[in-house]
């Protein structure tokens, strides 16, 4: 009920919104933004008539509410083009994000997702783009610390240690007061037969839980040797 009276509202101003978009925000805001670290959504016009790209449906035609505000029936989301203090869709808020700002950043030509960059060993340029997405959207799931840490144990299982590590190592970034980031850190470090960084990572795991068994018998076991 309460989708359907949105919708009805954002038809309501849409009689208000139905002036031609300007050639300066046209210009402003064609492009791709940062949706998440796999994706990205595309705004191109035609015919003055904006159109989005996302999850692989080219020809989205949302509906127009006012010079800056287009409702996107695909995504149930009212997209606020905000051309300051840099060009960015903000989406209006509603139950769902209730008291939240999500942003999506325009991406300059030619950049890439964190994942492209994190597949092609861009780790600093990857890094850069998981913290924009952690500041504009929290609660996105390509930077939550459980998903994060499952396609890291996903790589030790296929005993792709190197790229285990870098995504722990990119999860104790994100989230540096989880103990089990920096636990699994030193787990994929001691199978990589790397033992001075493994117990580097597994003191600061006890140090942010005192209670971490695992990081106490391992720094015991190589105290003993």
């Amino acid at each position: 009920m309460k989708q359907i009276l949105y919708l009805l509202v954002v038809l309501f101003f849409i009689g208000c919104g139905n002036s031609k978009n300007s050639p300066e925000f046209i210009k402003a805001v064609t492009g791709n933004y940062l949706f998440n670290a796999n994706e990205t959504i595309g705004v191109s016009f035609v015919e003055n008539e904006m159109f989005v790209r996302w999850r692989g449906r080219e020809n989205i035609k949302p509906l127009k509410v006012n010079d800056s505000t287009f409702y996107v029936q695909d995504m149930n989301e009212k997209f606020i083009f905000k051309i300051t203090p840099a060009i960015h869709i903000e989406l209006a808020e509603k139950r769902e994000h209730e008291g939240e700002t999500i942003k999506f950043p325009k991406m300059v030509l030619g950049q890439k997702t964190p994942k492209e960059y994190f597949d092609n060993d861009q780790f600093d340029k990857a890094l850069e783009g998981y913290l924009s997405i952690q500041k504009n959207n929290p609660k996105s799931r390509s930077i939550r610390e459980t998903d994060l840490n499952r396609l890291g144990y996903l790589a030790l299982t296929k005993k792709e240690y190197n790229k285990a590590i870098k995504i722990f190592k990119l999860n104790t970034i994100l989230h540096p007061k989880s103990s089990n980031t920096f636990d699994s850190l030193g787990e994929a470090y001691h199978r990589n037969k790397d033992s001075v960084n493994a117990i580097v990572s597994f003191k600061k795991a006890l140090e942010l839980n005192p209670k971490s068994t695992r990081a106490k018998k391992y720094i015991n076991e190589q105290i003993l040797e």
